[in-house]
């Protein structure tokens, strides 16, 4: 059985080795795991060190008089590359920080309360479901995730499952618009807009959306979710420190400074107090932000979109391949369908020592690759759930020979790590 990639001779779009010299991944490393932490092109990493530089020839000048003339130009950049006032957004380090800005404000300011539920699911990211169990614990709330079913078939279907463990007492919903172990797209603006007629706090992880998504997908006042916590530096390509909370005018002034410093009751005031309170914390490097523009500037090249839905495809033939190696039906999980999933893809695995099978792929074939499990962080393998993935991320760097290298490696070592 062949278990190669074919070539893409006809394939439209740059030839992902010319991409792959545009970044700066080793060559000696199969870089299959783009959706962890990304990776930023040469020509983005080069505008954050210029910041950097820049700051670093005149702090008080930057720092003191350009700080919130630069961010506020940043700010407007990303905004518009995701369909938000500009004023409902600021920028945090990561996607996780956010949602600690906004759990812990609701905890307060909604309030929650003794016997409040708190709704999620078991696919959430494992950091999350976190900060959702350390709120619920202080507060009295009660964390409750609805377990997904193990064959997905439509988006509406799944959106009907989720609806129908709502009751009175959910107070805030909180979901991945593209979850982080599974790499489900999720069926999000079904629920949001259910969520608003039920007066249902509704707050969206979109850790991996922005830049996975297409640009026109991920309008984020179109979706009408109450918050919104982004990442710019996976699938955006922005350095890393750089993501985004957005905050619907309804809920600005719901939401607590995490950090208190000179924006809290500031003199004199700016024209947003979302703004003043957020979007200065005291002294800080605020190059990865300011190198946001660039990244979105390159991710607009129009080969871009071609890239993108060539990683798709190529994306679900390695799922398939996969499958034929471990003998999964990946069909049983989820459709083939830009519907449940785009780049990243969560090839089922059969009973297996994942994390022993993700050690030998790296230390024996250097090839960079998670496996993954329900609620859990990438090397935390064992849980009640015997359920575990191959998460491939293909990037416009993906070449041929990285995809075969995968493959094969994989057929050397699935039998030492298979269960039977």
């Amino acid at each position: 059985m062949n278990y190669s990639i074919p070539p893409w001779p006809h394939a439209p779009g740059p030839d992902p080795r010319e991409i792959k010299h545009q970044f700066l991944i080793r060559n000696d490393v199969i870089f299959l795991n783009h959706g962890s932490f990304g990776a930023c092109p040469r020509v983005v990493f080069e505008t954050y060190q210029s910041w950097q530089r820049e700051l670093e020839e005149q702090p008080v000048e930057f720092l003191g008089r350009r700080f919130l003339g630069l961010m506020s130009e940043a700010r407007a950049k990303l905004a518009e590359f995701v369909g938000s006032d500009p004023d409902g957004l600021i920028f945090v380090p990561n996607a996780t920080y956010g949602m600690n800005v906004v759990a812990r404000s609701l905890a307060h300011t909604l309030p929650l309360g003794f016997g409040d539920e708190i709704l999620t699911t078991d696919h959430e990211y494992g950091a999350i479901d976190r900060v959702w169990r350390f709120i619920a614990q202080h507060v009295g709330a009660r964390l409750r995730r609805v377990t997904l079913p193990s064959t997905l078939s439509t988006p509406e279907e799944l959106a009907e499952t989720i609806l129908a463990e709502w009751n009175p007492r959910t107070r805030i919903f909180s979901l991945s618009w593209v979850t982080s172990p599974t790499a489900l797209v999720m069926p999000i603006k079904m629920l949001v807009e259910e969520a608003r007629r039920r007066g249902v706090v509704t707050v969206i992880d979109a850790a991996h959306a922005p830049g996975l998504l297409d640009e026109s997908e991920f309008r984020l006042e179109a979706l009408g979710a109450d918050f919104v916590v982004g990442n710019c530096h996976k699938w955006m390509l922005a350095p890393k420190g750089a993501g985004f909370l957005y905050a619907a005018p309804r809920g600005r002034e719901t939401l607590e400074p995490f950090v208190v410093s000179w924006g809290y009751q500031a003199d004199p005031p700016g024209r947003s107090r979302f703004l003043d309170q957020h979007g200065y914390t005291g002294t800080t490097d605020p190059a990865a932000y300011l190198s946001v523009p660039t990244a979105i500037e390159f991710l607009r090249n129009p080969d871009w979109v071609l890239i993108r839905e060539r990683c798709r495809t190529r994306a679900a033939m390695v799922r398939r391949r996969v499958a034929e190696i471990v003998g999964s039906e990946p069909e049983r999980f989820c459709p083939d369908s830009s519907q449940w999933f785009r780049q990243m893809v969560a090839c089922p695995l059969p009973s297996c020592d994942a994390l022993g099978l993700q050690k030998a792929l790296w230390e024996r074939h250097r090839v960079e690759v998670p496996c993954t499990r329900l609620g859990g962080s990438i090397d935390a393998v064992h849980a009640d759930d015997p359920r575990r993935w191959l998460r491939v991320s293909v990037q416009g760097y993906t070449t041929d020979h990285d995809l075969e290298t995968l493959l094969g490696a994989l057929r050397e070592e699935w039998p030492r790590y298979a269960r039977t």
